[in-house]
C-alpha cells in the first residue's frame, strides 16, 4: 500500500463528520433551523449543507417543516433505542417507580468521552414544577453528581488510568466511601442532583440519578432508594 493510499484510509471522512455536526447542532436547537441558519453553525456553505440535509432526509434522521425548516427525524428514535438497548430496557421500571415515588425527575447518564449523556429520563406523574432532563443531553463529566458518581466507580489511581486528563474530583472521593454523589446549582442554576454508579458488566459506568429544585426527603432517604434501584438493575444486566 503506497503511502498515499495509508494516508487517505486514515483520513476520516469529511462528509460522515459534517452529517454527524449537523445532527448535533439540530438536537442542541430549541426551535427548527432554516437551511442557511445551519450552514452557518457547520461553517460551510449553503450548497455543501442542502447535499448532506439531503442525505439525512432520505435516511429519516431530519425532516423539514412546511417553511422548508428542519428538525431531528424519527430515524434517529429508531437509532436511539438501540443505544445502550439493555441498560434502557433494565432501567426504565426504576425510573418510573423513582420518579412516581420520590416525585423527581429520575434519569440514567452514560459517560461519553468527556461528557455525561442523558441516555433515558422519566417525570412523575399527576405533579407540578419538574426539572426535565432531555435524553441526550450533555454537561461535562466533571460537573454535577451523575459525573460524579460515574467517577466513585474508581479509585482516583484507576481514574488516572482510565481517563487522563480528566481531574478526580474530591467529592468523587466522599461519594466512593458513603456511597452517593450530590451537588446543587452545577449543571443547572438552582437545581440539586443526587446520583449513584451503576456497574455495566464489560462497559463503563453509568449513573442513576435525580434532580430536584426542592424536596422534603432526607438526602440519604433518597440515595438509599437510588442505590437499591441501581441494584436491581445491575442483577438485570448480569
Amino acid at each position: 500500500m503506497t503511502p498515499t493510499a495509508a494516508s487517505a484510509q486514515a483520513s476520516p471522512s469529511q462528509t460522515l463528520s459534517r452529517g454527524i455536526r449537523a445532527l448535533e447542532i439540530l438536537a442542541d436547537a430549541q426551535h427548527p433551523l432554516t437551511i442557511a441558519e445551519l450552514a452557518d453553525a457547520m461553517g460551510v456553505h449553503r450548497s455543501v449543507a442542502y447535499r448532506i440535509l439531503r442525505t439525512l432526509e432520505d435516511h429519516s434522521l431530519l425532516v423539514r417543516d412546511d417553511g422548508g425548516r428542519v428538525q431531528p427525524g424519527p430515524g434517529l428514535a429508531v437509532l436511539a433505542r438501540g443505544v445502550s438497548r439493555n441498560l434502557q430496557t433494565a432501567a426504565l421500571p426504576e425510573l418510573t417507580q423513582l420518579a412516581n415515588t420520590l416525585t423527581m425527575s429520575a434519569f440514567v447518564a452514560v459517560w461519553d468521552h468527556e461528557e455525561c449523556v442523558t441516555l433515558v429520563t422519566v417525570d412523575p406523574r399527576h405533579t407540578g414544577a419538574t426539572v426535565v432532563q432531555h435524553p441526550g443531553s450533555r454537561h461535562p463529566i466533571s460537573a454535577g453528581a451523575p459525573g460524579i458518581a460515574i467517577q466513585s466507580a474508581h479509585s482516583a489511581q484507576e481514574w488516572a488510568a482510565t481517563a487522563p486528563g480528566i481531574p478526580y474530583r474530591a467529592e468523587a472521593a466522599e461519594a466512593r466511601r458513603c456511597g452517593y454523589a450530590s451537588s446543587h446549582d452545577e449543571v443547572i442554576a438552582g437545581v440539586s442532583s443526587l446520583a449513584v454508579p451503576i456497574h455495566v458488566p464489560g462497559g463503563r459506568p453509568a449513573a442513576l440519578a435525580v434532580v430536584y429544585i426542592r424536596a422534603d426527603q432526607d438526602p440519604a432517604e433518597v440515595a438509599a432508594a437510588l442505590a437499591a434501584s441501581a441494584g436491581r438493575i445491575e442483577s438485570q444486566l448480569g
